[in-house]
Protein backbone atom coordinates (compact mmCIF):
# COMPACT_ATOMS: atom_id res chain seq x y z
CA UNK A 1 0.00 0.00 0.00
CA UNK A 2 2.83 2.53 0.88
CA UNK A 3 4.53 1.80 -2.56
CA UNK A 4 1.52 2.78 -4.28
CA UNK A 5 0.91 6.09 -2.35
CA UNK A 6 4.45 6.56 -2.95
CA UNK A 7 4.37 6.05 -6.67
CA UNK A 8 1.40 8.43 -6.53
CA UNK A 9 2.92 11.21 -4.48
CA UNK A 10 5.85 10.96 -7.57
CA UNK A 11 2.94 10.91 -10.05
CA UNK A 12 1.45 14.21 -8.39
CA UNK A 13 5.12 16.03 -7.97
CA UNK A 14 5.54 15.55 -11.95
CA UNK A 15 1.74 16.63 -12.53
CA UNK A 16 2.35 19.75 -10.53
CA UNK A 17 5.64 20.41 -12.07
CA UNK A 18 4.69 20.57 -15.58
CA UNK A 19 1.46 22.40 -14.88
CA UNK A 20 3.29 25.29 -13.12
CA UNK A 21 6.17 24.62 -16.00
CA UNK A 22 3.20 25.43 -18.87
CA UNK A 23 0.98 28.30 -16.97
CA UNK A 24 3.73 30.46 -15.58
CA UNK A 25 5.20 31.05 -19.42
CA UNK A 26 3.57 33.99 -20.58
CA UNK A 27 3.54 33.03 -24.26
CA UNK A 28 1.77 29.65 -23.32
CA UNK A 29 -0.78 31.65 -20.99
CA UNK A 30 -1.99 33.21 -24.49
CA UNK A 31 -1.87 30.30 -26.34
CA UNK A 32 -4.17 28.64 -24.14
CA UNK A 33 -6.58 31.17 -23.68
CA UNK A 34 -6.70 33.68 -26.41
CA UNK A 35 -7.49 30.86 -29.37
CA UNK A 36 -10.00 29.75 -27.39
CA UNK A 37 -11.80 32.95 -27.62
CA UNK A 38 -10.54 34.12 -30.51
CA UNK A 39 -12.31 30.71 -32.49
CA UNK A 40 -15.51 30.69 -30.44
CA UNK A 41 -16.03 34.07 -31.54
CA UNK A 42 -15.38 33.46 -35.00
CA UNK A 43 -17.16 29.94 -35.19
CA UNK A 44 -20.68 31.50 -34.16
CA UNK A 45 -20.47 34.70 -36.29
CA UNK A 46 -18.80 33.00 -39.67
CA UNK A 47 -19.59 29.40 -39.67
CA UNK A 48 -23.36 29.79 -40.41
CA UNK A 49 -24.99 28.60 -43.37
CA UNK A 50 -28.00 31.62 -42.91
CA UNK A 51 -28.31 34.22 -45.50
CA UNK A 52 -29.44 37.51 -43.96
CA UNK A 53 -28.23 39.56 -47.01
CA UNK A 54 -28.74 38.53 -50.53
CA UNK A 55 -28.69 41.21 -52.87
CA UNK A 56 -30.42 40.93 -56.13
CA UNK A 57 -30.44 43.31 -59.56
CA UNK A 58 -34.13 42.76 -61.66
CA UNK A 59 -34.92 42.96 -64.90
CA UNK A 60 -38.86 43.65 -65.37
CA UNK A 61 -39.51 43.90 -68.62
CA UNK A 62 -43.26 43.42 -67.65
CA UNK A 63 -44.04 46.54 -65.75
CA UNK A 64 -46.89 45.08 -64.05
CA UNK A 65 -49.14 45.11 -60.96
CA UNK A 66 -48.22 41.28 -60.18
CA UNK A 67 -44.15 41.73 -60.94
CA UNK A 68 -44.09 44.87 -58.86
CA UNK A 69 -45.61 43.24 -55.77
CA UNK A 70 -43.40 40.29 -55.95
CA UNK A 71 -40.07 42.61 -55.90
CA UNK A 72 -42.34 44.74 -52.88
CA UNK A 73 -42.65 41.30 -51.07
CA UNK A 74 -38.80 40.01 -51.85
CA UNK A 75 -37.71 43.94 -50.34
CA UNK A 76 -39.78 43.64 -47.32
CA UNK A 77 -38.45 40.36 -46.52
CA UNK A 78 -35.96 41.47 -44.47
CA UNK A 79 -33.26 39.49 -46.46
CA UNK A 80 -33.24 40.65 -50.26
CA UNK A 81 -31.98 43.43 -51.02
CA UNK A 82 -32.62 45.20 -54.25
CA UNK A 83 -29.01 46.87 -55.54
CA UNK A 84 -29.98 47.51 -59.14
CA UNK A 85 -32.72 47.36 -61.74
CA UNK A 86 -31.20 46.47 -64.79
CA UNK A 87 -32.60 48.16 -68.21
CA UNK A 88 -31.45 45.32 -70.64
CA UNK A 89 -30.47 41.75 -70.17
CA UNK A 90 -26.90 42.77 -70.96
CA UNK A 91 -26.49 44.15 -67.36
CA UNK A 92 -27.06 40.87 -66.36
CA UNK A 93 -23.42 39.88 -66.78
CA UNK A 94 -22.09 42.57 -65.22
CA UNK A 95 -23.75 42.01 -62.55
CA UNK A 96 -23.32 38.40 -61.75
CA UNK A 97 -19.65 38.86 -62.55
CA UNK A 98 -18.52 42.00 -60.28
CA UNK A 99 -20.52 40.17 -57.62
CA UNK A 100 -23.05 43.32 -56.58
CA UNK A 101 -25.63 40.67 -57.13
CA UNK A 102 -25.87 37.03 -56.09
CA UNK A 103 -28.76 36.62 -58.28
CA UNK A 104 -30.72 38.33 -60.91
CA UNK A 105 -34.58 37.99 -61.00
CA UNK A 106 -36.30 37.94 -64.54
CA UNK A 107 -39.90 39.13 -65.09
CA UNK A 108 -40.69 38.68 -69.34
CA UNK A 109 -42.88 41.10 -71.29
CA UNK A 110 -45.76 38.37 -71.56
CA UNK A 111 -45.61 37.71 -67.40
CA UNK A 112 -47.89 40.15 -66.64
CA UNK A 113 -50.25 38.81 -69.64
CA UNK A 114 -49.54 35.47 -68.55
CA UNK A 115 -50.53 35.86 -64.50
CA UNK A 116 -53.72 37.99 -66.70
CA UNK A 117 -55.11 34.88 -68.94
CA UNK A 118 -54.69 32.38 -65.85
CA UNK A 119 -51.50 30.50 -67.76
CA UNK A 120 -48.31 29.61 -66.05
CA UNK A 121 -46.57 32.87 -65.52
CA UNK A 122 -42.28 32.41 -65.67
CA UNK A 123 -39.94 34.01 -63.88
CA UNK A 124 -36.20 33.70 -64.78
CA UNK A 125 -33.58 33.51 -62.30
CA UNK A 126 -30.00 33.79 -62.96
CA UNK A 127 -27.56 32.87 -59.80
CA UNK A 128 -24.52 32.74 -59.16
CA UNK A 129 -23.04 29.35 -59.45
CA UNK A 130 -19.82 29.97 -58.65
CA UNK A 131 -21.11 30.04 -54.72
CA UNK A 132 -23.43 27.37 -55.03
CA UNK A 133 -24.23 26.46 -51.71
CA UNK A 134 -25.13 30.51 -51.01
CA UNK A 135 -27.12 30.47 -54.55
CA UNK A 136 -28.95 27.54 -53.26
CA UNK A 137 -29.51 28.97 -50.13
CA UNK A 138 -30.50 32.25 -51.91
CA UNK A 139 -33.10 30.37 -54.13
CA UNK A 140 -34.77 28.56 -51.14
CA UNK A 141 -35.65 32.26 -49.45
CA UNK A 142 -36.97 33.44 -53.14
CA UNK A 143 -39.39 30.09 -52.93
CA UNK A 144 -40.90 30.69 -49.68
CA UNK A 145 -41.52 34.07 -50.50
CA UNK A 146 -43.74 33.01 -54.07
CA UNK A 147 -44.84 30.13 -51.47
CA UNK A 148 -46.30 32.88 -49.59
CA UNK A 149 -47.95 34.28 -52.19
CA UNK A 150 -49.71 31.29 -53.55
CA UNK A 151 -50.91 30.78 -49.85
CA UNK A 152 -52.67 34.14 -50.02
CA UNK A 153 -56.58 34.38 -50.88
CA UNK A 154 -57.08 35.35 -54.18
CA UNK A 155 -53.57 35.18 -55.14
CA UNK A 156 -51.92 34.11 -58.32
CA UNK A 157 -48.81 33.10 -57.00
CA UNK A 158 -50.00 29.52 -57.89
CA UNK A 159 -49.24 30.35 -61.49
CA UNK A 160 -45.61 31.68 -61.28
CA UNK A 161 -43.20 29.26 -62.05
CA UNK A 162 -39.32 29.18 -61.51
CA UNK A 163 -36.53 29.16 -64.52
CA UNK A 164 -33.97 28.95 -62.33
CA UNK A 165 -30.35 29.11 -64.31
CA UNK A 166 -26.91 28.81 -62.74
CA UNK A 167 -24.24 31.05 -64.43
CA UNK A 168 -20.74 29.10 -64.43
CA UNK A 169 -22.13 25.80 -62.37
CA UNK A 170 -25.36 24.63 -64.23
CA UNK A 171 -26.38 21.85 -62.09
CA UNK A 172 -25.09 23.56 -58.40
CA UNK A 173 -23.18 21.21 -58.04
CA UNK A 174 -21.32 21.72 -54.54
CA UNK A 175 -17.66 20.02 -55.26
CA UNK A 176 -17.67 22.26 -58.38
CA UNK A 177 -17.90 24.78 -56.00
CA UNK A 178 -15.56 23.51 -53.32
CA UNK A 179 -12.79 21.38 -55.17
CA UNK A 180 -11.44 24.64 -56.78
CA UNK A 181 -11.14 27.11 -53.24
CA UNK A 182 -8.84 23.80 -52.13
CA UNK A 183 -6.35 24.74 -55.46
CA UNK A 184 -5.34 27.51 -52.80
CA UNK A 185 -5.97 26.29 -49.49
CA UNK A 186 -4.50 23.09 -49.30
CA UNK A 187 -1.27 24.75 -50.33
CA UNK A 188 -1.66 27.79 -48.25
CA UNK A 189 -1.70 25.43 -45.10
CA UNK A 190 1.39 23.45 -46.07
CA UNK A 191 3.73 26.93 -47.41
CA UNK A 192 2.73 28.52 -44.73
CA UNK A 193 4.32 25.62 -42.44
CA UNK A 194 7.20 25.33 -44.19
CA UNK A 195 7.97 29.17 -44.49
CA UNK A 196 7.62 28.86 -40.44
CA UNK A 197 9.49 26.02 -39.91
CA UNK A 198 12.58 27.15 -42.18
CA UNK A 199 14.06 29.25 -39.94
CA UNK A 200 12.91 27.78 -36.95
CA UNK A 201 14.71 24.77 -37.22
CA UNK A 202 18.02 26.21 -38.14
CA UNK A 203 17.51 28.44 -34.36
CA UNK A 204 16.82 24.68 -32.89
CA UNK A 205 19.86 23.45 -34.57
CA UNK A 206 22.24 26.17 -34.34
CA UNK A 207 22.62 27.22 -37.58
CA UNK A 208 20.84 30.33 -37.87
CA UNK A 209 23.62 32.38 -36.01
CA UNK A 210 26.03 30.63 -38.46
CA UNK A 211 24.01 31.88 -41.75
CA UNK A 212 23.58 35.38 -40.16
CA UNK A 213 27.54 36.06 -40.15
CA UNK A 214 27.81 34.77 -43.97
CA UNK A 215 28.15 36.91 -46.64
CA UNK A 216 24.25 36.65 -47.19
CA UNK A 217 22.06 39.82 -46.79
CA UNK A 218 19.29 39.40 -45.11
CA UNK A 219 17.23 40.52 -48.17
CA UNK A 220 19.24 37.24 -49.30
CA UNK A 221 18.09 34.88 -47.03
CA UNK A 222 14.68 35.95 -47.01
CA UNK A 223 14.93 35.18 -50.89
CA UNK A 224 16.46 31.39 -50.08
CA UNK A 225 13.91 30.66 -47.62
CA UNK A 226 10.84 31.55 -49.59
CA UNK A 227 11.66 30.05 -52.61
CA UNK A 228 11.55 26.45 -52.04
CA UNK A 229 8.05 27.14 -49.95
CA UNK A 230 6.81 28.73 -53.01
CA UNK A 231 8.11 25.93 -55.61
CA UNK A 232 6.92 22.76 -53.09
CA UNK A 233 3.47 25.06 -52.83
CA UNK A 234 3.12 25.61 -56.80
CA UNK A 235 3.79 21.58 -57.12
CA UNK A 236 0.68 21.03 -54.52
CA UNK A 237 -1.65 23.09 -56.33
CA UNK A 238 -0.83 21.43 -59.39
CA UNK A 239 -1.84 18.38 -57.65
CA UNK A 240 -4.77 19.27 -56.81
CA UNK A 241 -5.86 21.38 -59.99
CA UNK A 242 -5.28 17.72 -61.56
CA UNK A 243 -7.60 16.32 -59.24
CA UNK A 244 -10.56 18.60 -59.82
CA UNK A 245 -9.52 18.81 -63.55
CA UNK A 246 -9.31 14.65 -64.53
CA UNK A 247 -10.64 12.97 -61.79
CA UNK A 248 -13.37 15.06 -60.73
CA UNK A 249 -14.30 16.36 -64.37
CA UNK A 250 -14.99 19.80 -63.19
CA UNK A 251 -14.15 21.81 -66.53
CA UNK A 252 -11.66 24.54 -66.57
CA UNK A 253 -12.51 27.90 -68.36
CA UNK A 254 -9.95 29.88 -67.38
CA UNK A 255 -6.49 30.21 -68.57
CA UNK A 256 -3.47 27.88 -67.18
CA UNK A 257 -1.01 31.31 -67.32
CA UNK A 258 -3.79 33.31 -65.70
CA UNK A 259 -4.25 30.70 -62.44
CA UNK A 260 -0.78 30.08 -62.47
CA UNK A 261 -0.46 34.26 -61.65
CA UNK A 262 -2.89 34.34 -59.45
CA UNK A 263 -1.27 31.50 -57.24
CA UNK A 264 2.07 32.90 -57.58
CA UNK A 265 1.53 36.29 -55.96
CA UNK A 266 -0.83 34.10 -53.50
CA UNK A 267 2.08 31.82 -52.54
CA UNK A 268 4.33 35.19 -52.27
CA UNK A 269 1.61 36.63 -49.49
CA UNK A 270 1.47 33.11 -47.63
CA UNK A 271 5.27 32.56 -47.47
CA UNK A 272 5.57 36.04 -46.00
CA UNK A 273 3.07 35.19 -43.30
CA UNK A 274 5.24 31.97 -42.84
CA UNK A 275 8.59 33.72 -42.57
CA UNK A 276 7.51 36.47 -40.24
CA UNK A 277 5.90 33.73 -37.83
CA UNK A 278 9.42 31.98 -37.96
CA UNK A 279 11.12 34.88 -37.27
CA UNK A 280 9.00 35.25 -33.97
CA UNK A 281 9.32 31.82 -32.75
CA UNK A 282 11.64 30.35 -30.69
CA UNK A 283 11.18 26.72 -31.72
CA UNK A 284 9.20 24.85 -34.55
CA UNK A 285 6.93 23.99 -31.48
CA UNK A 286 6.00 27.30 -31.51
CA UNK A 287 5.84 27.81 -35.14
CA UNK A 288 3.30 24.94 -35.59
CA UNK A 289 1.27 26.00 -32.44
CA UNK A 290 0.78 29.96 -34.15
CA UNK A 291 0.58 28.69 -37.85
CA UNK A 292 -2.73 26.48 -36.87
CA UNK A 293 -3.61 29.29 -34.54
CA UNK A 294 -3.50 31.29 -37.67
CA UNK A 295 -4.82 29.18 -40.07
CA UNK A 296 -8.52 28.37 -38.92
CA UNK A 297 -9.55 32.05 -38.85
CA UNK A 298 -7.91 32.59 -42.37
CA UNK A 299 -9.32 29.21 -43.74
CA UNK A 300 -13.33 30.55 -41.47
CA UNK A 301 -13.13 33.77 -42.93
CA UNK A 302 -12.37 33.27 -46.39
CA UNK A 303 -15.39 32.31 -47.79
CA UNK A 304 -15.31 29.11 -48.64
CA UNK A 305 -17.71 27.42 -46.76
CA UNK A 306 -19.82 30.36 -45.27
CA UNK A 307 -20.85 33.74 -46.58
CA UNK A 308 -19.22 36.63 -46.52
CA UNK A 309 -21.59 39.14 -46.64
CA UNK A 310 -23.64 37.21 -43.87
CA UNK A 311 -21.03 38.18 -40.98
CA UNK A 312 -20.71 41.74 -39.07
CA UNK A 313 -19.06 44.04 -41.04
CA UNK A 314 -16.47 43.86 -38.39
CA UNK A 315 -15.23 41.14 -39.51
CA UNK A 316 -15.66 41.52 -43.08
CA UNK A 317 -13.12 44.57 -42.71
CA UNK A 318 -11.05 41.73 -40.88
CA UNK A 319 -11.16 39.63 -44.09
CA UNK A 320 -9.41 41.88 -46.07
CA UNK A 321 -6.08 41.48 -44.05
CA UNK A 322 -6.88 37.64 -45.29
CA UNK A 323 -5.21 36.65 -48.48
CA UNK A 324 -6.88 33.20 -48.63
CA UNK A 325 -10.10 35.33 -49.53
CA UNK A 326 -8.58 37.06 -52.43
CA UNK A 327 -6.89 33.68 -53.60
CA UNK A 328 -9.94 31.66 -53.40
CA UNK A 329 -11.88 34.18 -55.06
CA UNK A 330 -9.38 34.55 -58.25
CA UNK A 331 -9.17 30.94 -58.27
CA UNK A 332 -12.68 30.36 -58.62
CA UNK A 333 -13.10 33.06 -60.89
CA UNK A 334 -10.68 31.92 -63.32
CA UNK A 335 -11.42 28.41 -63.41
CA UNK A 336 -14.99 28.23 -62.79
CA UNK A 337 -16.09 31.79 -65.01
CA UNK A 338 -12.80 31.72 -67.19
CA UNK A 339 -11.67 35.51 -65.61
CA UNK A 340 -8.38 36.99 -67.08
CA UNK A 341 -5.85 38.65 -65.60
CA UNK A 342 -8.10 42.63 -65.73
CA UNK A 343 -10.85 40.75 -64.26
CA UNK A 344 -9.52 39.68 -61.41
CA UNK A 345 -6.57 42.57 -60.97
CA UNK A 346 -8.13 44.05 -58.15
CA UNK A 347 -7.60 41.34 -55.92
CA UNK A 348 -4.20 41.22 -56.54
CA UNK A 349 -3.83 44.63 -53.98
CA UNK A 350 -4.92 43.01 -50.83
CA UNK A 351 -2.24 40.10 -51.21
CA UNK A 352 -0.12 42.43 -52.75
CA UNK A 353 -0.48 44.78 -49.51
CA UNK A 354 0.40 41.54 -47.09
CA UNK A 355 3.70 40.78 -48.95
CA UNK A 356 4.54 44.44 -48.72
CA UNK A 357 4.41 44.23 -44.77
CA UNK A 358 5.22 40.63 -43.82
CA UNK A 359 8.44 40.21 -45.95
CA UNK A 360 10.28 43.64 -44.78
CA UNK A 361 9.08 42.60 -41.36
CA UNK A 362 10.32 39.28 -41.45
CA UNK A 363 13.47 40.79 -42.92
CA UNK A 364 13.89 42.92 -40.05
CA UNK A 365 13.01 40.16 -37.43
CA UNK A 366 16.11 38.48 -39.02
CA UNK A 367 18.55 41.14 -38.51
CA UNK A 368 17.45 42.47 -35.09
CA UNK A 369 17.03 38.81 -33.23
CA UNK A 370 19.82 37.86 -34.82
CA UNK A 371 21.99 41.15 -33.48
Amino acid sequence: MSGVLLSMRRVMSLFIKELLATLKDPANRVILIAPVILQSALFGYAATLNLDDVPYAVLDQSAGRTSANIRARLDGSGVFRLTEVLGGTSGIADSIDSGSALLVVHFGPDFEDAVSSGRDAPIQVITDGRNSMTAGIALGYLGRVLSGMAEDRNSVGRRIKLEVRAWYNPDLITRWNFMPSMIATLSMIQVLILAGLSVAREREQGTFDQLLVTPLSPLEILVGKALPPMLIGMAQSSIVLAVCALWFRIPMSGSLSTLCAVLGIFMLSCVGMGLSISAVSESMQQVMVYSFVLIMPMVLLSGITTPLRNMPEALQILTYANPLRFGVECVRRVYLEGAGISDVAANFIPMAAVVAITMPLAAWLFRNRGA
